[in-house]
């Protein structure tokens, strides 16, 4: 299965110099989010690569398609959810997903979104637990932006040079990049609430 999945990788990143690259991996983008087994980072930085300048706006056309796929996974999951969900991972990734949700909610997509973990299993798992949709929608926006928008800013600012160092350390930057954003939406939330204790005190 691994060998697989590894010869689709690969050929996903052969088609970065093609004409249709960019509809490829927008096309990717929308079905890792529901079913597709490869994730679009590695087409996304193959893409980059043979123009470092589009690589921001590539990124951001990935969050987009991302996030579309999102809402599809979403709207499978209220309807053959558990079913599908269960053809795509094993019952364990299952259970585990479900006690994230019931512990952290949305906060679990938005570390989903930019983590190594399986997105589809949380679009899809969203629509089943009746996650409400515009705080699902919003985690996946951060998440998902912040996973393919260091990448492409990466891209962008070393070009070719950066391309060894995204490869050995993928998950520590997606994973540290997640980290600080969720940093900055907790100290807004804070700082928002802090103020509004000050001004009910006044």
């Amino acid at each position: 299965m691994f060998e697989l999945l590894h010869r689709l990788a690969d050929w996903t990143e052969g088609l970065a110099d093609s004409d249709w690259a960019v509809a490829l991996l927008s096309l990717v983008a929308i079905s890792e989010s529901v079913i597709f087994p490869i994730p679009p980072d590695p087409l996304l930085i193959a893409i980059g690569l043979t123009e470092p300048g589009s690589a921001i706006w590539l990124a951001g056309l990935v969050t987009v398609g991302s996030v579309i796929g999102a809402y599809m996974g979403h709207w499978l999951g209220r309807k053959i959810g558990r079913p599908l969900l269960r053809k795509l991972v094993s019952d364990a990734k299952i259970e585990r997903v479900e006690a994230l949700f019931n512990k952290y909610g949305a906060w679990a997509i938005l570390v989903a979104a930019f983590t190594p973990i399986p997105f589809k299993v949380f679009t899809i798992l969203a629509g089943i637990m009746n996650l409400e949709m515009r705080p699902f929608i919003l985690a996946s926006i951060i998440g998902r932006g912040a996973r393919f928008l260091t990448i492409g800013v990466l891209i962008f600012i070393f070009g070719e040079d950066i391309q060894s160092f995204i490869d050995a350390n993928f998950e520590i930057l997606t994973v540290a990049s997640g980290a600080g954003l969720i940093a900055v939406v907790v100290g807004y939330f804070v700082f928002k609430r802090m103020r509004a204790s000050g001004q009910e005190i006044d």
